[in-house]
């Protein structure tokens, strides 16, 4: 068990009229941050989902996020996964959504739950051991951590097995760093279109955290090859790529840059909820 979930209730579903406010206004924030992002960069208002990631928040808090007009949310952990699924997702029925594969008949996100403007689609954003799978499957509608074809045939198999498909993200390493998970970009549209032939997944688009530096050139760079490598694959039409359209990819820091890229989804923490008590 990860150490912080023995001094914070992650399954709490109270929070008091101050922390909800302070929610309330991250998320209003964020949002108008994304939408002028989108005006700059000369994109539709609104063709940026705004992913809330929920690392260490507990069920009231994300509840809070959820009643300021978060429509994605995305957890980093298995364990988080498993201790606050039950509770979300009652409490989302109560207000009339429905949260992640369990309440979306085991279908990926990508087709009618993505499209369903009562649908919250439950992301997994962080790494996933083969020991952890049976986890997430049954919870997530998507995860956006796969960088191996490894990692994908054990997903896939797990996902054949219940008789469901699940959502994955190929999660590309564009800067480089020995620090940040993902495949190297120069096999990512290889393993694309191999993860494309796998049953009970689909290959939805392509993930990467942003390269911790300061320089703006260099963070831009990385978003536009990401970018540059979903347009070859969705160019290539091989069978099971054709639905490869979403870029994961800017967080609270470099939002901005990453909009000005393409992105079509952006994963914030930090700027929604505040700053982590935990790491």
């Amino acid at each position: 068990m990860t150490a912080y979930m023995d001094h914070k209730d992650l399954a709490n579903e109270t929070i008091d009229a101050q922390r909800t406010l302070q929610i309330a206004d991250g998320v209003h924030r964020v949002m108008d941050e994304v939408a002028r992002a989108e005006s700059a960069a000369g994109r539709p208002a609104g063709s940026v989902k705004l992913l809330a990631a929920t690392k260490t928040r507990d069920v009231g808090e994300i509840m809070a996020a959820i009643d300021a007009g978060i429509r994605m949310i995305g957890e980093n952990r298995p364990q988080e996964v498993a201790v606050k699924a039950a509770g979300l997702a009652r409490l989302c029925a109560e207000r009339g959504f429905s949260l992640g594969a369990a309440d979306a008949a085991g279908s990926a996100a990508s087709a009618t739950s993505a499209a369903d403007p009562t649908h919250i689609p439950f992301h997994l954003i962080g790494q996933l051991q083969s020991n952890k799978i049976g986890k997430v499957l049954p919870v997530v509608d998507t995860i956006e951590s796969v960088d191996s074809i490894d990692a994908a045939e054990k997903i896939s198999r797990r996902a054949v097995a219940r008789g469901i498909t699940v959502g994955v993200l190929l999660e590309v390493n564009e800067s480089g760093e020995a620090s940040k998970s993902g495949c190297d970009p120069a096999h990512a549209i290889l393993l694309a279109q191999r993860i494309g032939t796998l049953a009970g997944l689909e290959l939805q688009g392509l993930m990467t955290i942003g390269a911790h530096v300061d320089d703006e050139t260099t963070i831009r760079r990385c978003f536009a090859h990401l970018r540059k490598t979903r347009d070859q694959i969705l160019d290539a039409g091989e069978p099971g790529t054709e639905h490869c359209t979403e870029l994961s990819m800017g967080m609270t820091h470099d939002l901005a840059l990453a909009i000005a890229e393409g992105s079509t989804i952006v994963r914030v923490g930090t700027g929604v909820f505040g700053e982590r008590a935990f790491i």
